[in-house]
């Protein structure tokens, strides 16, 4: 522990397990650990303090009109994994050693959020679905185990624990996670502005003395009354999750055309009658086309289905132990630190094991649910539901065939099939009442409201790169070096397949707030003592393959 920094003794008090551990350091004015000073030296006071059991964190809201030390645009489950990083870090003494930015006063911290509430993946909250990581890689556990915001402290909080240890799995309903996520999320209400859709942030000098831009002014649009909010921060977190993609032979926008983001929502308007015969062409051939395309199954029993994938066959995902080391955190360094070229390949060789593929439970189940057909008829054109596979499709119009009873019309599908082989490609159609697109996302939406500060980029670039710790590489003689921007979830290029994945965000939380608010260069490879659990003081040496 550095000299200058006070030591502290502490004395935990009794706390339930779902309940917040609140230090009561008088320089943050928490309650739940009592603290005492050597040599009678005491954390300066701060801010009023807070009951425990208030079903609230640490995080104060601030007035619209301060100049914020944070700014979060998006509240999706990287925000939140920040959010829980933060307050993880307000009640530890530890970190607050090593956060000199946290130590004097609590930050003045808001988060912004385009949806009514918070919402992960609405559409896609299938019956039955499971979640395709380990419950373990929560947003707190593999960076605090202790924090009170690990999937195992929800379910302690929702008398639930037990009952779930019983099913022997690690793999929980993909509704009770997002139900976990939601129940994280309501401890932050107070800092989180819902209902907010920003529109651009721009840089700014916040006094006539300072010489270089050391904040950003963040402004919003209300979804509903489209009044606009203005914030300023000296730190600003963009994590604005991905856009549908919808593939450029589809119109983007078509009462008939559904991306799977809006599945579950939006095919009970458009296809009411769930007796009805309808028919429904689902394009993709990964995890999300499958669960779709299963789903339809059971939600319209009497519907034809055709499920439109590239390649020959659906493709099972990899979920064995070496495979899924790939989504360690610690392999972030890894990727990061490699050259451009092998950066490059390394991720290209990697892609099969998070795009295009399915867990195989649910593969074999469809394959069932085929050979059950096979058995009655033989002529597969002639099967209820089908998997054109070789199959892209080039054009869309409108038809005039539909079996939807609300439309005089539903929409034709043109083919290019290829056998494989060095034969032409044959072209066919298909008439159908609904297009299900599970084609992925794009996600570059940061580069729009980012337009006003690509100025501070370097003269030799256009790109909004980013270090390891995810900040953007402004030209240092343009910004301060205590102000900046951080992406979240659109480096894949730079740091890995995981970085739109759920499995890192618990550490990457921490790396955030060590970021923005720890000491100058701590970032990197270093593991400390982190909100009260022992780590490595010390730096990785990696071996030869690059592992730990």
């Amino acid at each position: 522990m550095p000299s200058h920094v006070t030591r502290i003794r502490l004395e935990e008090e009794n706390v339930r397990p779902h309940e917040p551990s609140m230090p009561h350091a008088a320089g943050n004015g928490y309650t739940g650990l009592k603290a005492k000073a050597d040599g009678g030296s005491r954390i300066r006071p701060g801010s009023k303090i807070r009951p425990r059991n208030t079903g609230r964190s640490q995080l104060q809201e601030a007035s619209i009109n301060d100049l914020h030390d944070l700014v979060c645009v998006g509240f999706g489950p990287a925000s939140l994994a920040i959010a829980i990083a933060l307050h993880d870090s307000l009640v530890s003494p530890e970190a607050l050693c090593r956060l000199p930015g946290l130590r004097e006063h609590l930050p003045k911290v808001a988060f912004i959020e385009r949806q009514s509430q918070f919402a992960w993946h609405a559409g896609m909250l299938l019956p039955g679905a499971k979640m395709q990581i380990s419950f373990v890689k929560d947003l707190a556990t593999l960076r605090n185990p202790r924090s009170q915001f690990t999937f195992l402290n929800y379910l302690h909080s929702q008398d639930r624990l037990i009952q779930f240890t019983n099913l022997g799995t690690f793999l929980p309903l993909r509704i009770e996670y997002e139900d976990y996520m939601r129940w994280c999320a309501s401890w932050f209400d107070d800092v989180v502005d819902y209902g907010q859709q920003v529109t651009e942030i721009l840089p700014e000098k916040s006094s006539v003395w300072s010489e270089k831009v050391d904040s950003f002014v963040v402004k919003s649009k209300d979804t509903t009354t489209g009044l606009t909010k203005t914030r300023r921060a000296r730190h600003v977190v963009i994590a604005i999750g991905g856009s549908p993609s919808i593939p450029q032979s589809l119109p983007q926008k078509h009462p008939c055309v559904i991306h799977s983001s809006a599945y579950s929502s939006a095919i009970p308007e458009l296809l009411k009658d769930t007796n009805q015969n309808y028919r429904v062409a689902v394009i993709g051939s990964g995890q999300s086309a499958a669960e779709i395309f299963n789903d339809l199954h059971s939600r319209y029993p009497n519907a034809e289905t055709s499920l439109i994938i590239r390649g020959a066959a659906l493709k099972p995902s990899d979920d064995s132990p070496f495979v899924n080391e790939i989504f360690d955190p610690c392999r972030v360094d890894d990727i990061f630190n490699q050259d451009a070229d092998a950066r490059e390949a390394a991720i290209k060789s990697d892609r099969s094991t998070n795009y295009g593929v399915v867990r195989l439970e649910l593969l074999e189940h469809i394959y069932g649910d085929m050979y059950t057909q096979r058995l009655r008829e033989a002529d597969q054109s002639n099967w209820q539901h089908r998997i054109l596979n070789y199959s892209t499709v080039t054009g869309i119009e409108d038809s005039q065939t539909s079996s939807h009873p609300a439309n005089t019309s539903g929409v034709r599908l043109h083919i290019q099939k290829s056998n494989g082989h060095d034969a032409d490609d044959v072209l066919g159609t298909l008439d159908v009442d609904a297009v299900l697109v599970a084609t992925g996302y794009t996600r570059n939406a940061h580069e729009y409201i980012l337009e006003r500060t690509k100025q501070l980029l370097p003269s030799n670039t256009s790109n909004f790169g980013v270090a390891r710790d995810y900040r953007i590489n402004f030209d240092e003689a343009k910004v301060d070096s205590n102000a900046g921007i951080w992406l979240q979830g659109c480096n894949e290029e730079t740091h890995g397949l995981s970085d739109t994945l759920l499995s890192i965000l618990a550490n990457r939380g921490g790396e955030i707030v060590e970021s923005i608010f720890g000491e100058a260069g701590t970032m990197g490879n270093t593991i400390h003592k982190v909100n009260g659990v022992d780590g490595l003081d010390q730096h990785h040496h990696h071996g030869a393959n690059g592992f730990a």
